[in-house]
């Protein structure tokens, strides 16, 4: 035989001279969970390694994050129930212990990159992402209220907004709120593939926002769908967006390449709770090797495209990398 690709992987000098993929911790943004209150550090049960911080506990976490490599993170509330209702107002209410987190973590880290979660669910007595009425989720009626998060989360110093609601149209509104309140800088990492999935659930245990009643069907995306997220990405990209994302990450690779090769912004995914607690669960029971599987998903989400990844891994990944 006069071809023989095994030669090109005889040893480890020459498999790294030729890897066509690179992961770093540059890739990743940490998603982490915030509670009011103090002294608070509770554990995810489905999500083990994660956990709920009140915000005098998350500032040294992400300290500890910061020197291990990490300048990437997502803000998720945890709000409580007395604290919610239809029209999500303490979204954007000046006592939102969110906010003032935001203008803490900023303060005390500024060279981070801050990223935010725009939706109503955390803060929607009905567990949607927009407003319901009569059972039904009304795309035109939570525009106006996804635009006063966005512009409350600016005014607090955050850096990229993330829009995670699914409903049409809502990029180019929070774009114009932005820009009329002069946070022209301020990015919009916009969720432009968020399929409905069954991967969901340690997240929403995590924050306790459910739906409930009905499912998301009727505004994210039906797994079944590809071409639908190119249409997305084509929407999302002429009202504004400056990154699209992908969401979840492992079942949709597919969809990463294909928002990769017909699009020239950067391509970002969320590798969701789901797919990192199998992991959790199967390592506890000594069916899988931890680190070795981590790297091998995560390297998969970059290989198909991914410029960043959001990942519950990102430190365990840091750790293994340094």
């Amino acid at each position: 035989m006069n071809i023989r690709p095994r030669r090109n992987r005889k040893m480890s000098a020459i498999r790294d001279m030729i890897s066509e993929t690179h992961l770093s911790v540059n890739h990743l943004i940490y998603p982490m969970f915030l509670v009011d209150g103090k002294g608070i550090k509770s554990e995810v049960a489905s999500l083990p390694g994660n956990y709920r911080w009140s915000l005098d506990l998350l500032l040294p976490e992400i300290e500890a994050c910061v020197n291990l490599g990490i300048t990437k993170f997502d803000l998720f509330p945890a709000v409580a129930e007395e604290l919610k209702d239809k029209t999500a107002t303490y979204s954007y209410a000046e006592d939102n212990f969110y906010l003032h987190a935001i203008r803490a973590i900023k303060e005390r880290f500024p060279e981070i990159a801050l990223m935010s979660d725009v939706a109503m669910d955390p803060y929607s007595s009905d567990g949607h992402d927009g407003y319901v009425e009569n059972g039904k989720i009304l795309n035109d009626e939570t525009l106006p209220i996804l635009a006063k998060m966005a512009v409350a989360q600016a005014q607090a110093g955050i850096d990229i907004i993330g829009p995670s609601d699914m409903m049409d149209g809502r990029v180019g509104v929070i774009r114009e709120a932005l820009d009329d309140e002069g946070f022209t800088d301020v990015s919009i990492m916009s969720y432009t593939a968020k399929y409905a999935s069954a991967f969901y659930n340690p997240f929403r245990d995590a924050l306790d926002s459910a739906p409930k009643s009905g499912d998301k069907k009727t505004y994210q995306m039906d797994p079944a769908n590809v071409k639908e997220a190119l249409r997305e990405a084509y929407l999302d990209e002429a009202e504004g967006a400056d990154m699209l994302m992908v969401k979840p990450a492992l079942c949709y690779l597919d969809v990463i390449a294909l928002l990769k090769a017909n699009s020239t912004l950067p391509i970002t995914a969320y590798n969701v709770s789901g797919e990192c607690a199998m992991v959790y669960a199967a390592a506890q029971k000594g069916w899988l090797d931890y680190e070795r599987v981590m790297s091998e998903m995560l390297l998969s989400i970059r290989r198909a495209g991914a410029d960043g990844i959001l990942t519950y891994f990102a430190k365990d990944f840091a750790k293994l990398a340094r």
